[in-house]
């Protein structure tokens, strides 16, 4: 399935996007308000889902305002230098290797629609990345990388949008990860279901319509359940948190020259089986 939220005039309701259509879930009653009560409600969140879909009244996707999947969830974490490409990127940019998995976090306010104006703020140095983003389904707290993909509810699209001057402020790039509107996503939540296997996936992204990033999900260094099994491993992750699981290579600082987002600037980023997100820069 894929779940969504889009805005109308009575606010922001939940959506199950089926071919060109939009079934307002909201709408037909159903009994989770938002994403993050649907998510922790689990299988039976799921079931009211189908029952509702059937009576429910549909729009046409293309006349829908599409908005972040998912309301403020409690986490928003992010791993750096995830293929080897960009690894490489990263040497020639100074940036030191860890023996060990990178992670950062994108703090929530960052999160921004499929289709929403990217803000620079005072950054002079723009960046996209293109990643596959997984939303957490159920409570996970030193889980095996055996049983990892169990506990997600389901996939997207991210641009881990950076601004590259702000980002080694701090050692933990949350500075340079967090400005407002550097978080989009979407366009939708694709249910686990319909993603057996996260490792298989097409990874994309343009600028202006030139390719910057082709990658496949296979290529991870460190494969979706293993980030889940190390990230729990310390900190329980919660219903709703979010993980973008790594860019491949292709990021404007790691061009040569350099090539920063400028304005006016069109993003694309895409990933097989879910869809796409499209920003542009203000």
């Amino acid at each position: 399935m894929k779940l969504a939220r889009f805005q109308t005039d009575d606010g922001p309701k939940l959506g199950l996007v089926e071919a060109e259509q939009v079934a307002d879930l909201t709408g037909a009653g159903l009994a989770y308000p938002t994403m993050l009560a649907l998510i922790q409600a689990g299988p039976d969140g799921l079931d009211a889902v189908r029952t509702t879909a059937l009576g429910a009244p549909r729009r046409p996707l293309a006349d829908v305002e599409l908005l972040a999947p998912i309301e403020r969830p409690g986490k928003y974490l992010a791993i750096g230098m995830n293929y080897q490409k960009h690894l490489e990127e990263a040497d020639r940019l100074g940036v030191q290797r860890s023996q060990h998995q990178v992670w950062f976090n994108k703090q929530t306010t960052c999160l921004a629609g499929p289709f929403d104006i990217i803000e620079p703020g005072v950054t002079e140095k723009l960046d996209y990345e293109a990643e596959l983003g997984l939303v957490i389904g159920r409570r996970a707290k030193a889980v095996t990388a055996e049983n990892a993909l169990s506990y997600v509810f389901g996939y997207f699209v991210a641009n881990d949008v950076s601004a590259r001057d702000w980002q080694f402020h701090s050692p933990t790039f949350t500075m340079g990860k967090s400005f407002d509107t550097h978080g989009p996503i979407g366009p939708w939540i694709v249910t686990a279901d319909e993603i057996p296997d996260p490792q298989t996936l097409e990874l994309r992204c343009w600028v202006n319509g030139e390719i910057r990033q082709s990658n496949n999900t296979a290529n991870m260094l460190h494969r979706i359940d293993a980030q889940i099994a190390y990230l729990s491993t310390a900190f329980t992750l919660e219903p709703g948190d979010l993980i973008a699981t790594g860019t491949p290579e292709g990021v404007g600082v790691g061009r040569q020259p350099p090539t920063f987002l400028q304005s006016g600037d069109v993003i694309r980023c895409e990933v097989e089986k879910i869809g796409a997100i499209e920003n542009k820069v203000a």
